[in-house]
């Protein structure tokens, strides 16, 4: 994998700047997932991580060409740099909400920025980390010591213990389920395609070969996480934009990174910690991320030098942008299919369109 995996909002039932929105479902799937709580949910993962890696297998066996064709750096570009512009509104709309959290805010992303700019070393390296703690310091004395917002709330960390298990569920295997979200595969192929391009034109490195063993590990982990009652996982697109702040590029650092995270998820101690991070400190880091990812779609037209003096690669990128900025969402029944999700197919089907003018 070229980058280390996650869970993945598209699978999930009110994940913030999700692809689909599972709690949207037709009328047909809807009594038989929402009465079966997760589990039901749960088994379609599974599905879908199964369609994932026959997907992955395929383009193993004979090569990316045929995905190229349909996704050029015009199109790969677009759909990385709408991926940060679309979740951009999470921590802008959603975490910020009172005066002081919107301060708070623009306070973290200049102490990153300070962080990136002025330092060097180890501490550049872990900018998004050391920007995290300065700007959580800030803001304790500013709550907490001089009371001029709500007080960060350190109580959940002493009274969790340092280990425990966390909570598994078996899935349940519905035929309705499965074909809903199976699709959801053919989504996650152009959001990892996308990433692969970013990680490639960050590095320098040519990464296609490994492209289908992208996808196959993808779909593995997709259906052990979904046998474990997890949500699906994919590359996430928050560490990309890490890689990119901190120039590491390793594919070990990765491996122990997964490893920690197995470890960690065993201690509810570690995860008070991170629940006691203030939110606008948490969005003011989201900020700094998503804008890198942005960025990394840019660079991807940059590198491959797009011409947007024609007109085709110009109103591709132009509509895509927008119908991801805007969360441009189409709905087929109660079905919906979320800005990420259509400027992905949008600009998929109108660089085909465009493209039959020799």
């Amino acid at each position: 994998l070229t980058s280390y995996v996650g869970g993945a909002t598209s699978f999930t039932a009110d994940g913030a700047g999700s692809l689909i929105n599972l709690s949207a479902l037709p009328s047909l799937f809807s009594d038989t997932l929402r009465n079966s709580s997760l589990t039901v949910r749960f088994g379609g993962i599974i599905a879908c991580g199964a369609v994932y890696f026959a997907i992955g297998a395929i383009v193993q066996a004979v090569g990316t060409g045929w995905i190229e064709r349909f996704m050029p750096p015009v199109v790969t570009g677009s759909v990385v740099a709408v991926i940060g512009l679309n979740l951009a509104g999470i921590p802008i709309k959603n975490m910020a909400p009172t005066g002081f959290d919107a301060w708070m805010q623009g306070v973290t992303f200049v102490c990153v920025a300070l962080v990136a700019v002025f330092t060097s070393g180890m501490v550049q390296r872990l900018l998004i980390l050391m920007g995290l703690i300065i700007a959580s310091v800030i803001y304790a004395v500013l709550t907490n010591g001089m009371g001029l917002g709500k007080p960060m709330d350190l109580s959940g960390i002493a009274n969790a213990a340092w280990i425990g298990m966390p909570n598994f569920s078996a899935p349940v295997f519905s035929a309705n389920a499965m074909l809903l979200i199976a699709p959801v595969a053919i989504i996650l192929v152009a959001e990892n395609l996308g990433h692969i391009k970013a990680v490639t034109a960050m590095t320098g490195k040519n990464l296609d070969q490994y492209m289908g063993r992208a996808f196959m590990g993808d779909g593995v982990a997709t259906m052990i996480a979904g046998s474990a009652g997890g949500t699906g996982v994919t590359t996430y697109a928050e560490n990309i934009g890490v890689m990119a702040a901190t120039k590491i590029y390793s594919t070990a650092i990765f491996v122990v990174a997964g490893a920690m995270a197995v470890v960690l998820g065993f201690s509810p101690k570690f995860g008070a910690v991170i629940q006691a991070i203030p939110l606008a400190v948490m969005g003011g880091v989201s900020i700094v991320v998503f804008g890198l990812i942005a960025i990394a779609g840019a660079k991807i037209w940059v590198d491959n030098r797009v011409d947007f003096s024609n007109n085709k690669n110009l109103l591709v990128a132009a509509i895509t942008l927008v119908l991801g900025t805007g969360d441009y969402t189409l709905r087929f029944g109660e079905f919906a299919l979320g800005g990420i999700g259509t400027a992905t197919f949008g600009a998929i089907l109108l660089h085909a369109l465009l493209n039959r003018k020799g």
